[in-house]
């Protein structure tokens, strides 16, 4: 909930080491007034300080990223899961695809660089540039478990190559690996004499061959063909000479240096509502080397310096420091240390890098997330039981529960939608934003909404939206407006659906409703489930516990990414092949249990479900055994009614946009399951309805 109007939109273009560390002050001290947008291809940002040691085996994958999900909620930012293509500096708006444009009056960039090197023929098709980081480590940990007998070519003879190369070396030398740095002049001659020579030993005493005045010609699928006719065997060729700037900044029209951004000494680029920092900028007033160490540096003058330009303030120099410690990673756990000239070598160095390296990423670690209000001294009876011990869910995880509706709404509770004419049904549905993108969460409502349409066979017709904003100043209600409606006239036009209304107006929380009516000639109802019917369901269960868990900052960033992926998948054609179901429900606020209750009392029959057969999203199993619960939880196991059998607390968990739930013929279930994973969906038999009016768990799988 905003406690002041927003006035201003901040948007960071990309998660590299200085972006975080401002989301860290940010969340910490925000500025009143300011919705921050991150935009990122993909949900952590790699800490390169810690790129050799993860190569090497030192580090897991979740110790060398940042979670910019988690990151992002305790900045109280919108994380937007995409790679920005462009700026339109007229319109001061990015370019993200599959999104409609980006709106900022503020933005910053800090994308990094990368070491692809497209001129070499073969070179996308068969290599793997080391930066970005994120693909090359995925790319990478692969590799290392599967290969039996590693050949491997780093193009590029600096200090990151032969990083690269001893920590290759070191992760595989039980398979005894071929490891080779090729290189078009000398190696290392960025070092200093001592510890290039330092180096060097430490290269040859990992087995590592160094080919120098070597030009490299092409990458091929088992090598690289170097320009004196020699070829070098390679099953993991990857690139890291140089720093090339990302190709879009060459379209922003900003000042360039190299193809990096000329920023001053203020950080702020030609366009003074744009500032760059880290690898993808050039300090024209004090140039640099590409190097961590004024990322960081760089990151508490970047934050005082938006908050200034936000609020009306002054800017303040950033000042570079003349000289940094290189600390150099040695592949195993050694590492060598040079500064101004001197070099020095050890364990107990290596120990000094770790020691720094954790300290940077614990920042990202200790997060103190939002908790529930705490009340008044002195309350009306029953206050603490209504708060709770946690903020209230958003998507269905804010929903009344199942008990309460039906004891209230005794005649019109059944359905997920209704029918008001022969052939004509009609929905609506209304959630409390789970996420901080409109965009995301209009497109997770409107298949939320559309679920109920598509669960009783209906085709979607006709649309009317209803959108309750945060406050925010008329442009900010505008751009807000824009997106939203945008992505809710896609979805319903892909769905068959025409938006042909609606209402708007501004409260404490963005709200995002839709009322569809549909039309089929046969609805398919609650009631009509037989006994030895098959249950099919098309998505996994889970969502409002990894939702719950990512509001307290407990959720890994990609398990949060893949639930909110599968939020959005429609289910229409899913819909269209279970045309011939007896009864169907889309599983949504009262849980997998709840909604297959609903079926079960229309229908007087009870069911089976077998517990290991039931889809899971990822992360939600782990979460849920430490106790992670939504908000409705208690409502939705009352209201589930006695189930019998083993306990499984994910059967009570509400789920937002869930699938469907079919009850159909258990001689053509195998074949309608086939065709649904065909269609792409996750779809498998959970059980099947019995005569006794009881529903009862297994464990079968």
């Amino acid at each position: 909930m905003n406690s002041f109007p927003l006035t201003r939109d901040l948007v960071l273009i990309g998660g590299g080491h200085t972006h975080a560390l401002v989301l860290r002050k940010w969340g910490m001290n925000p500025l009143p007034g300011v919705r921050v947008t991150v935009i990122n291809p993909g949900p952590t940002a790699p800490y390169s300080g810690m790129l050799p040691g993860f190569v090497a085996g030192h580090y897991t994958r979740d110790e060398l990223d940042i979670d910019l999900v988690k990151l992002a909620r305790f900045a109280g930012a919108r994380l937007i899961n995409g790679a920005a293509t462009g700026i339109d500096r007229v319109a001061q708006t990015v370019t993200v695809p599959g999104r409609p444009p980006i709106a900022y009056d503020t933005l910053a960039i800090d994308v990094g660089i990368t070491s692809a090197m497209p001129d070499i023929a073969g070179f996308t098709a068969h290599a793997i540039p080391a930066k970005p980081l994120g693909t090359f480590a995925s790319r990478w940990d692969a590799f290392r478990h599967e290969t039996t007998d590693p050949q491997i070519a780093i193009i590029g003879g600096g200090v990151a190559g032969a990083e690269l190369a001893m920590a290759m070396a070191h992760a595989l030398r039980d398979k005894t690996p071929t490891v080779k740095l090729i290189e078009s002049n000398r190696v290392l001659t960025a070092l200093g004499y001592t510890a290039r020579q330092r180096m060097l030993a430490a290269l040859t005493a990992a087995n590592v061959e160094i080919i120098e005045d070597a030009q490299v010609s092409e990458v091929f699928a088992e090598g690289i063909v170097l320009k004196d006719g020699r070829t070098v065997r390679s099953d993991f060729t990857t690139g890291a000479a140089g720093a090339k700037p990302h190709d879009w900044i060459g379209d922003t029209g900003l000042d360039l240096h190299d193809g990096f951004i000329t920023v001053d000494a203020n950080l702020q680029s030609s366009d003074t509502n744009i500032f760059a920092v880290g690898d993808c900028a050039h300090l024209s007033f004090d140039p640099r080397p590409k190097a961590g160490v004024y990322a960081v540096r760089e990151a508490p003058v970047l934050y005082d310096n938006l908050r200034a330009v936000l609020s009306g303030g002054s800017l303040r120099p950033y000042k570079p420091q003349r000289d940094y410690l290189k600390l150099i990673s040695l592949g195993q756990k050694s590492a060598l240390a040079e500064k101004f000239g001197t070099a020095r070598q050890g364990t107990l160095l290596w120990k000094l890098k770790d020691h720094i390296d954790r300290k940077f990423m614990n920042q990202f670690e200790d997060l103190t997330m939002m908790t529930a209000p705490k009340p008044p001294r002195t309350t009306a009876l029953g206050m603490a039981e209504a708060l709770g011990d946690k903020p209230m869910c958003g998507g269905c995880g804010a929903k009344v529960g199942r008990a309460a509706l039906q004891t209230v709404l005794t005649e019109t509770f059944g359905d997920d939608a209704a029918q008001i004419q022969p052939g004509q049904i009609i929905t609506t549905d209304h959630l409390r934003a789970l996420t901080n993108d409109p965009v995301l969460m209009t497109r997770i409502t409107a298949i939320h909404a559309l679920g109920d349409i598509w669960a009783m066979g209906a085709k979607p017709q006709a649309v009317t939206a209803n959108i309750i904003l945060p406050r925010m100043t008329a442009h900010l209600q505008q751009r807000t407006l824009q997106e939203i409606m945008e992505t809710a006239t896609q979805v319903m036009s892909d769905a068959g659906a025409k938006i042909v209304g609606g209402h708007t107006s501004l409260g404490d929380e963005l709200t995002i409703g839709f009322t569809i009516t549909g039309q089929t000639k046969t609805p398919i109802t609650l009631k009509g489930a037989k006994p030895g019917d098959a249950l099919i369901l098309t998505k996994p269960i889970g969502s409002g516990t990894i939702m719950a868990a990512e509001m307290a900052g407990q959720a890994r960033g990609a398990d949060v990414i893949a639930c909110l992926g599968h939020m959005i998948q429609p289910q229409g054609k899913a819909a269209e092949i279970l045309a011939e179901a007896h009864a169907m429900t889309d599983i949504t606020g009262f849980g997998l249990v709840g909604h297959l209750r609903g079926i079960c009392d229309a229908s007087g029959t009870g069911a089976v479900l077998h517990l290991g057969a039931i889809p899971l999203m990822k992360g939600a199993s782990d979460l849920s055994e430490r106790g992670t619960r939504s908000t409705i939880f208690d409502d939705n196991k009352m209201g589930a009614g006695d189930i019998t059998g083993p306990d499984f607390p994910l059967l009570y968990d509400p789920q937002t946009a869930g699938g469907l739930l079919a009850a159909v013929q258990a001689k053509t279930a195998e074949t309608l399951v086939s065709k649904l994973q065909i269609a792409g969906y996750p779809a498998v038999i959970i059980g099947e309805i019995t005569a006794e009016r009881t529903i009862r768990t297994t464990s079968k799988g």
